[in-house]
């Protein structure tokens, strides 16, 4: 437990982690957030004065981290906390946009309470229908010649959102990285993410993981029966370059 005198110390070294925004610490960032919260409501404020100076920045894209420090404060028992985060969080902390003024809060909201097959579904209806008004077509499915025309900002909307929301385990960004570290080897990519087991494809939706212990990168699904070529145009996306 942290001592009073030296949360202070603590918080600084959390921000100074955050913005950094070294992928390696965010085990070490994870493990600040909940000692401080652990503190109580006098640090409990320090981690809403944090996630709020973030949010307001223009600059920063908000993390899994962040989404942590979220979470946790939604459990929070102080109704000053409770207050601000209505005030100014009560859409969540991903600021939802969409250059088709697609309604992305129903998902940020199954997402939050780790509703995941149900975001799942919800995830590949919202693509349908971004492909809908991109490529004024009616079909109801993607295809991988749809993908070119998504815009950027509601593809990084959606990533976002699973990003922040399963603390970094799941969003195609992540996938993406696991495809690459295999080579872009499409085999090793399914067993990896667990799409494949013994290599066999899972069934679904019983053989699917639908909580946080699933492999990192097991959602959001795409059915690899139909081939590689949806998921192989999303990963060349320009929303995902790096």
């Amino acid at each position: 437990m942290i001592k009073n005198d030296n949360l202070e110390g603590k918080c600084e070294y959390l921000i100074y982690l955050i913005n950094t925004d070294d992928v390696t610490t965010y085990s070490t960032q994870m493990d600040l957030v909940h000692e401080i919260y652990q503190v109580g409501e006098s640090a409990q404020i320090q981690l809403l004065a944090i996630l709020l100076d973030r949010y307001n920045a223009k600059t920063i894209i908000m993390n899994s981290v962040d989404g942590t420090i979220f979470e946790l404060l939604l459990k929070s028992n102080n109704p000053a906390i409770k207050d601000k985060l209505n005030q100014y969080l009560s859409n969540g902390i991903v600021k939802l946009i969409s250059d088709y003024d697609i309604n992305y809060l129903p998902l940020q909201k199954l997402l939050l309470c780790k509703q995941f097959q149900k975001a799942d579904m919800l995830t590949q209806s919202l693509l349908c229908n971004l492909s809908q008004k991109a490529g004024h077509h009616n079909r109801p499915w993607l295809y991988f010649t749809d993908v070119r025309s998504l815009p950027t900002v509601d593809l990084r909307t959606i990533d976002q959102l699973w990003q922040v929301h399963s603390e970094g385990l799941f969003g195609l960004s992540v996938q993406k990285r696991i495809w690459l570290s295999t080579n872009s080897n499409w085999e090793r990519f399914w067993t990896k993410i667990g799409w494949k087991v013994n290599n066999v494809s899972c069934r679904y939706p019983q053989e699917f993981i639908w909580n946080m212990t699933a492999p990192e990168g097991h959602l959001p699904l795409f059915n690899q029966l139909r081939g590689v070529q949806v998921l192989a145009a999303l990963f060349d996306h320009p929303a995902f370059y790096t």
